[in-house]
């Protein structure tokens, strides 16, 4: 390290700061990794401006404005934000980071995980590419990009904290596989993505507790993408419902290994609801759900994307750990009316 001297005051040496490094070595790798992730996706994220409409009192504007954040997931203008941040809207403007402007569109929304997707009048578009959010590891880099307030761009970057986790939506319905992370977030990012360091969608932020410094949530990317195609192919979510309440977890790998299950995660029943379907199948609290229809389920997306693809009124097979047994029953999912 190169240092240059000089005389202090009362004719000491004076020893001076290291000389400049070039730039590139100020650029440590979590910052390049922030910087590569910003420049790859800054322009893919936009401002949601909302017009509600409600009735004029005197001297009274006929409109509430609020605003949220998305984010562009094709090049043709279908963007993913929050079911609140759009709930209601009688007008939407979607605002890119090159100032430009159009209207938009709700294609769909699902207040179950707080998602909606909107179409904005615009082709070409840059674009999110999602990953794989059952990869996520607490610990990993986590990069929220969002445009609160009209703020372009506003970037925080922490770690993620926690998965699993749950929450309530504002419809008070139970949220679940929440992504907690540490990226500050503002009321404005609600909407916007979530990265991992390779700049690919992790989750949707959604909310921040706001007496709780640090601590924000994010949907998942695997739950938002399936949200995505149900929207795109239905125009809104159909989804299967069995009433149960469920949350993730591990299966003992002795247990794992003496019942000869092909994993070790599953999903808890935490909650029957009476005369459901799956109290009418015969499922009961405790029992662990690993797989339906002969498909694998580790995670409660796992579950909430084949009650997603399966055919609705028609009888399935449940398969459960129940004590140390795996059993077998049959239930009949009916679409949520929610």
């Amino acid at each position: 390290m190169r240092l240059v001297a000089g005389q202090a005051a009362g004719g000491g040496t004076r020893v001076a700061s290291p000389a400049a490094p070039a730039d590139t070595d100020l650029l440590d790798a979590y910052s390049r990794a922030v910087v590569g992730v910003v420049e790859a996706v800054g322009p893919a994220v936009v401002n949601i401006r909302v017009a509600h409409k409600r009735l004029r009192t005197q001297g009274e504007n006929p409109r509430l404005a609020g605003a949220g954040s998305g984010f562009v997931v094709t090049p043709d203008g279908y963007l993913l934000t929050n079911h609140h941040v759009v709930h209601g809207a009688h007008e939407l403007s979607v605002s890119f980071t090159d100032g430009s402007a159009v209207p938009g569109v709700v294609v769909g929304s699902d207040a179950a995980t707080d998602l909606a997707v909107v179409r904005a009048q615009a082709a070409g578009l840059r674009y999110c590419a999602f990953g794989d959010s059952a990869r996520l590891k607490v610990g990993q880099l986590a990069i929220a990009v969002g445009n609160p307030l009209g703020f372009e761009s506003s970037v925080s970057a922490g770690v993620v904290s926690a998965l699993g986790r749950s929450m309530r939506s504002e419809s008070g319905r139970l949220i679940e596989n929440i992504i907690q992370h540490t990226a500050p977030l503002n009321p404005g990012n609600s909407g916007g993505p979530l990265l991992d360091w390779r700049a690919r969608v992790a989750g949707v932020n959604t909310a921040i507790i706001p007496y709780a410094q640090g601590i924000g949530f994010a949907i998942p990317a695997n739950t938002a993408q399936w949200v995505l195609s149900q929207v795109l192919s239905h125009g809104r979510v159909r989804r299967g419902y069995l009433g149960i309440a469920g949350r993730e977890r591990p299966i003992d790998r002795r247990l794992a290994r003496a019942l000869e299950l092909p994993h070790e995660r599953a999903v808890e029943v935490v909650s029957v609801e009476a005369d459901g379907p799956a109290a009418r199948g015969g499922v009961r609290a405790g029992d662990w759900v690993i797989a339906l229809s002969g498909q694998t389920v580790r995670h409660v997306d796992d579950l909430h994307r084949l009650l997603g693809e399966l055919p609705l009124g028609e009888a399935v097979e449940l398969t459960l750990v129940r004590g140390a047994r795996v059993t077998k029953v049959e239930v009949t999912p009916v679409e949520s009316s929610e």
